[in-house]
């Protein structure tokens, strides 16, 4: 079978090897956001679509026969576009989506909407231990009474000023690390998106452990798709078997 991966997070890179370990003709399409992404198994395309009718238009030139929407929670229009390409192509969508994270009891959160929320929420004089990606920064940059440690995989497009310091590491972060790193530039507050997963939630246990307050960005809406949370479900509702 013809499979088109919507790829970029360990899932969809996961997924992509036990499907061409099945025999399938899979195919990854990254956006090319990442330098040195590690590539999955099968065939490779980079780069974007050109909204919705590029992408129902790419599946039907390749004979695409499923598309599986396994990019990151946040990743936004391609989502949303995925549903609509789908629909148009005529063939099945399966969207994986790894399980949002749960407030444990006594917990410190506060869920916003939106990351320009997210920034208001702040109080002044807070450190805050920044880990929401490259969009929507300059909302928190706009905040001079606060000092951030900004974490990102990638380099920032915008400069760090005086009161931000950029730390660029990939995940996964152990607890330890985490709580080290909290302590040594005591962090007040952790601004994050509810990602999911288990490479990055570490930060959330060590936040509880050290009293750190944390500002959580909710999930956006998609449209409507078969929304499986495991590899193993995504296969089968590809209707391949396991």
């Amino acid at each position: 079978m013809k499979i088109l991966i919507l790829g970029g997070t360990a899932e969809a890179r996961e997924l992509a090897n036990r499907l061409v370990a099945m025999g399938h003709d899979v195919t990854t399409s990254l956006a090319g956001r990442t330098q040195d992404p590690i590539l999955p198994e099968g065939g490779l395309r980079m780069g974007r679509f050109g909204g919705i009718p590029g992408l129902a238009a790419y599946l039907r030139a390749a004979g695409m026969q499923r598309l599986v929407d396994a990019t990151h929670p946040y990743a936004g229009l391609i989502s949303i576009n995925a549903v609509a390409a789908a629909k148009a192509a005529g063939i099945p969508l399966v969207r994986y989506m790894r399980p949002a994270w749960e407030q444990p009891t006594g917990a410190d959160w506060t869920t916003v909407e939106t990351v320009a929320e997210a920034a208001a929420a702040l109080p002044p004089n807070a450190d805050v231990l920044l880990t929401t990606g490259h969009s929507g920064l300059e909302h928190f940059l706009e905040r001079d009474d606060c000092q951030f440690v900004v974490r990102t995989i990638e380099t920032p497009s915008v400069e760090m000023p005086r009161y931000a310091s950029l730390l660029q590491k990939r995940p996964p972060y152990s607890l330890a690390d985490e709580i080290a790193l909290m302590e040594r530039e005591e962090i007040t507050h952790l601004v994050t998106k509810n990602s999911g997963g288990g490479q990055t939630s570490a930060k959330l246990e060590a936040a509880q452990r050290l009293g750190v307050k944390v500002i959580m960005i909710a999930r956006p809406v998609y449209g409507p798709a078969l929304e499986v949370a495991t590899i193993e479900a995504a296969i089968e509702a590809l209707g391949l078997g396991a």
